[in-house]
């Protein structure tokens, strides 16, 4: 886990509402390149594990016989409940639970995917144990925004979403250091996935980047939606100065693009994938 934190509930508590409008989605295409590399036939299982309001897990449905999503927040699966429903996937279910409930009952997979999610948890045990939930052959598989992507030489329309002034004014208002549920991350999340891996014996590594870049146009309400749906700066993080703190959010946007309008370059895809030996059961 991050270094001097531990999880609590409140992590993500009231974000769920925001998700949608707020974040940016993954690169097109990124369902049928994950499909591709993974020989994906509409067989087999999929295991979302953080899957927030499903995004990802409704993506890849079609991929598999079955998708079973996971997380912790119960707002943030109901909120994938009403997503299945509207879009008319009848073959993803929801659990409340946390990636070192695992294996919780599940069963066997022939996917187990983290999106964006692995860092919240206590790494070198659950990737001992999903290794042991995985099919002989089956696929870990670890999906994220490209960091530092090169640069787009596509002018924007309009004025990119502040983040330097958001920033400031979040830390003016919770604090210098990250906050994250009732913690803070002082030395940010941790990385080097590869090394989680090998240590509970997965191989054949392989490493996809779907491109992106196209521009994406966005309006003042969807900046602060994507505000409130990051965990350090979830709506319960201001207490009673929410209002205040969307105020002064809002002023900072205006000041930024008087006529509300942002747009900016949506980021590749990346996507990491290790294999559970044959030979394991």
């Amino acid at each position: 886990m991050p270094d001097g934190w531990q999880w609590d509930s409140t992590l993500f508590r009231g974000s769920a509402a925001y998700y949608e409008r707020g974040r940016l989605s993954y690169a097109p295409g990124f369902d049928e390149t994950l499909a591709k590399a993974l020989d994906l036939d509409s067989r087999g299982r999929l295991l979302d594990v953080g899957c927030g309001p499903g995004t990802v897990t409704l993506a890849l449905a079609r991929f598999f016989s079955e998708a079973v999503g996971i997380d912790p927040d119960e707002d943030m699966l109901a909120e994938a409940e009403r997503q299945a429903e509207r879009r008319g996937v009848t073959n993803a279910h929801w659990r409340a639970a946390r990636a070192e409930d695992l294996p919780a009952g599940l069963g066997e997979f022939r996917v187990v995917l983290f999106a964006q999610s692995f860092h919240w948890t206590d790494r070198d045990r659950v990737a001992a144990t999903v290794l042991e939930m995985l099919e002989p052959g089956g696929a870990f598989v670890h999906m994220s925004d490209l960091k530092n992507p090169p640069a787009e030489p596509a002018p924007l329309p309009h004025p990119a979403p502040p983040n330097a002034q958001i920033r400031e004014l979040v830390q003016r208002y919770l604090g210098p250091a990250r906050r994250a549920g009732l913690g803070t991350l002082v030395n940010g999340t941790p990385n080097r996935e590869d090394l989680v891996l090998a240590r509970a014996g997965f191989e054949n590594f392989e490493r996809h980047v779907v491109p992106a870049g196209q521009v994406v146009n966005r309006t003042a309400d969807d900046i602060v939606a994507w505000v409130f749906s990051r965990s350090d700066s979830a709506p319960h993080l201001f207490g009673d100065r929410l209002g205040d703190f969307e105020r002064d959010l809002r002023a900072v946007l205006r000041q930024a693009s008087p006529g509300g309008l942002f747009a900016e370059h949506l980021p590749p895809t990346e996507i990491m994938t290790w294999r559970k030996p044959y030979g394991e059961r």
